[in-house]
């Protein structure tokens, strides 16, 4: 299924393919036992252009839709989830909201560094008692002549452990209730500090940390937006990267399924091929259907965002339908593979254990559906 995918979009799509067939899959498994940022896997990215998808050239981007965005997602995640993971919180969380939100003066100066891949990005606004409820944030920023002082923590931070630029979200407390503003924070600003680096049951290779603003000085230059405007600023960019998780769902559940065919192709019990099983082949059918499912509903919101349309209902559904469905596809894939698909070293389990969280971040399932429901009620 191409979409209708523009020759730029395939071009693109091809060259995601083959890098992550040749470089990313053989390290895929060292990367997720390692537990370590995949420094190499990003460089290469940028070496692709990929860092700088969906940013203008004359900001050092490559340009490109996001419906280019979301086809070399979906193939980096089929190869290495956590290498598409990184690329979300980089691109979509980070480097997008500056370039849709930012001055001129802002975006010449952090997004050719962000497009060329010289800098990770991070975005932050998860906190201990803001998880979902993201109005509920206590991290602050008080205005001080020229600049605004953050004080606060903010938890879980994908490239948390070697971001160097930031969108960080605080609240200012003059302006209560409806002060959360953003701002671009970068990491070697006195009083800025991390946590150790979580461990996690998936995802290995994007790696999180706690992000610490003890007293950090922001130029008032820096802030993203108008004062009191972060909330509108963080609810469209996850819009945006509610898409990479869709994107990163269909891969991981495209992976699976290919690795349930083939295998449901070789393995014989009972005298014969394990792929001539009613009950196998209902199941393959099941998960191949979802997958097309979701793709359909991932691109199609990646091409409403293309054509500048509201995409609030349509990105939440996207992330739910196909985080559901990628969680399925993964547990299926190991009744396929039976005892083998339960042992470490088969790649199922790395698969159920990257698919667990795309039903939990930049949203869990219960808030993609609030936010659909919002949508079918007002």
């Amino acid at each position: 299924m191409d979409f209708h995918l523009t020759e730029e979009e395939k071009m693109l799509q091809a060259t995601a393919r083959d890098f992550a067939r040749k470089e990313l899959e053989p390290v895929a498994s060292r990367i997720d036992e390692a537990e370590e940022f995949a420094w190499e896997n990003f460089k290469k990215m940028a070496e692709l252009g990929f860092t700088g998808l969906a940013i203008p050239p004359e900001y050092g981007g490559s340009g490109g839709s996001m419906v280019a965005l979301v086809a070399v997602m979906e193939e980096l995640a089929k190869a290495c989830a956590s290498t598409c993971d990184i690329l979300d919180a980089h691109v979509g969380l980070c480097a997008r909201p500056i370039c849709l939100y930012g001055t001129e003066e802002q975006k010449k100066e952090f997004l050719p560094s962000l497009a060329d891949g010289k800098k990770v990005g991070a975005f932050a606004i998860t906190e201990a008692e803001a998880g979902s409820d993201i109005a509920a944030i206590k991290t602050t920023a008080v205005r001080n002549g020229d600049s605004y002082v953050l004080n606060g923590s903010k938890l879980f931070i994908t490239n948390g452990p070697v971001c160097d630029i930031v969108v960080v979200f605080a609240n200012m407390p003059a302006l209560a209730p409806r002060g959360m503003t953003a701002f671009i924070v970068e990491t070697d600003t006195p009083g800025f500090s991390r946590g150790p680096q979580y461990r996690k049951l998936g995802m290995h290779g994007a790696t999180n940390a706690e992000l610490i603003f003890d007293n950090v000085r922001v130029p008032v230059a820096n802030r993203l937006g108008d004062e009191g405007k972060g909330m509108r600023i963080c609810l469209a960019t996850l819009d945006e990267g509610r898409l990479g998780i869709a994107a990163q769902s269909v891969g991981i559940g495209q992976a699976v399924l290919e690795q349930a065919i083939r295998y449901a192709k070789e393995r014989r019990q009972f005298g014969s091929l394990i792929s001539q099983n009613q009950a196998i082949q209902w199941m393959l059918v099941d998960m191949a259907t979802r997958i097309e499912a979701a793709r359909l509903l991932t691109y199609q919101a990646a091409a409403l965002l293309d054509a500048n349309a509201r995409i609030s209902k349509e990105a939440a559904m996207a992330k739910l339908f196909a985080s559901e469905a990628c969680m399925d596809i993964a547990v299926k894939g190991i009744q396929i593979f039976g005892g083998y698909g339960y042992m470490m070293d088969s790649p199922m389990q790395r698969y159920l254990r990257d698919a667990k969280l795309t039903q939990i971040y930049e949203g869990t399932s219960e808030v993609q559906r609030m936010v659909i429901a919002r949508a079918l009620l007002t």
